[in-house]
């Protein structure tokens, strides 16, 4: 199984496009165009501690739920043996919020100061250093998803597990739910193919309907893949969530 982790990613080359040419985002789905899914969020890590006392870099994705809060995958943020952690941001962490490319001059990078996690499931709130105004948030949904409903996946992960590069081009896909467990959704590709599918540096990355979060992406199979993909449920979080983010 492959998880769409930072942290399982510890003794991985990590390279983030350094000597090599940019990737796109979401395995087997369209590139999205600027002003489609402002909310969906680019997360640059970098100078993340390992046991042996080196660093690497990673990424995550995540979805904007207020001006100045991130949803994510809890796993994005850890400690040097892999736990999530709370609190300070435990390396340095900038947020790309507004652009469908990395080359767009319009969006803003701002840094993530602040972490806290559900304890629930592989849900994450991260705060930013300041507002970012002017940019459509998602709603958090307030009931549980339902067998083949339709939702959008928008990330900045990979395409394909070899070699597997942050992206610089938001890319989405359609899928469909399969399952519904207590704190889960299993959701499996639709369009533009079967297989359309998270992949790595997606973790995090929103699942949603119209302009509502259902999910976030949390571990699968390698990429691409026509399986399911575990995703984490915000609707039981959602009083906690708007507790944390006032």
């Amino acid at each position: 199984m492959r998880r769409v982790t930072v942290a399982g990613l510890i003794g991985a080359i990590l390279v983030l496009g350094f000597g090599a040419a940019p990737a796109n985002a979401v395995a087997n789905g369209k590139d999205a165009s600027t002003g489609m899914f402002p909310f969906a969020v680019k997360l640059t890590m970098t100078d993340i501690p390992k046991p042996d006392g080196s660093t690497y870099d990673s990424a995550c994705s995540a979805g904007l739920i207020s001006p100045q809060w991130i949803a994510t995958a809890g796993h994005c943020f850890h400690d040097v043996n892999g736990k999530p952690v709370s609190g300070p941001v435990p390396y340095d962490t900038t947020a790309t919020v507004g652009k469908a490319n990395t080359d767009d001059e319009s969006g803003t990078v701002v840094d993530v100061v602040e972490v806290r996690q559900s304890g629930v499931n592989d849900v994450a709130l991260a705060k930013l250093a300041e507002p970012v105004h002017g940019v459509t948030t998602l709603d958090v949904a307030t009931s549980a998803p339902e067998k083949d409903d339709a939702l959008t996946l928008a990330g900045w992960g990979a395409t394909e597990e070899t070699n597997p590069v942050p992206s610089t081009q938001l890319r989405y896909g359609k899928v469909a739910v399969g399952s519904v467990a207590e704190s889960t959704a299993g959701v499996h590709g639709v369009w533009p193919s079967a297989d359309t599918s998270a992949c790595t540096y997606d973790s995090g990355a929103p699942y949603f309907a119209g302009n509502t979060l259902v999910s976030v992406e949390s571990d699968g199979p390698g990429c691409p893949h026509d399986g399911e993909e575990t995703t984490a449920r915000v609707d039981i979080l959602a009083d906690w969530i708007h507790q944390q983010i006032g």
